[in-house]
């Protein structure tokens, strides 16, 4: 099978689960669960973390704000390395006018990060409940239009490999 009866495939799939355009309840719920994985989201409460956090809580918000910087530097080399077009579509104008790269997805790389750090620096139920949000947070963005589900799957491999890296390194 060559690249481009994978990439038709891909579309195909991603097409089918893509809810953008039918309102409704599932609609709202699928757009709020894609923007919980933002950047800014996520900055802003490590932030307020080591903002009125014990000394623990300044170290671990600090660990995990750079593992997200890092992250965020190797999603956007690779996504203005590859430059693939995000499928068409309505929802997430804010995402298709800053990015309109959509290979790889950083929220899902972003969640998968998250859950590892979390998973093994924070207290269990914060690990346990992140490792449950991974594939709301990426199937929504599929589910949205901004992204086709390959976009995700490496996303995930790849937040959870920087994840696993950046353990090994900072313990």
């Amino acid at each position: 099978m060559n690249r481009q009866v994978l990439l038709e495939i891909d579309a195909r799939w991603s097409a089918r689960l893509c809810i953008a355009d039918r309102p409704g309840r599932l609609r709202t719920l699928t757009a709020i669960l894609a923007h919980t994985g933002d950047s800014w989201f996520w900055i802003l409460g490590l932030v307020l973390t080591w903002w009125w956090g014990e000394t623990q809580w300044k170290i671990w918000a600090l660990r995990i704000l750079g593992m997200i910087l890092a992250l965020a530097f190797i999603v956007m080399v690779l996504k203005f390395s590859i430059r693939r077009r995000r499928p068409v579509g309505e929802w997430g104008a804010i995402y298709r006018s800053t990015d309109p790269h959509s290979f790889p997805s950083g929220h899902a790389a972003r969640a998968a990060l998250l859950a590892t750090l979390a998973t093994a620096w924070g207290p269990p139920w914060l690990g346990a409940l992140l490792v449950l949000w991974v594939p709301f947070v990426s199937l929504a963005r599929v589910a949205m239009g901004v992204h086709y589900l390959s976009d995700v799957l490496v996303g995930i491999f790849l937040g959870l490999s920087v994840g696993l890296i950046g353990l090994l390194i900072l313990g």
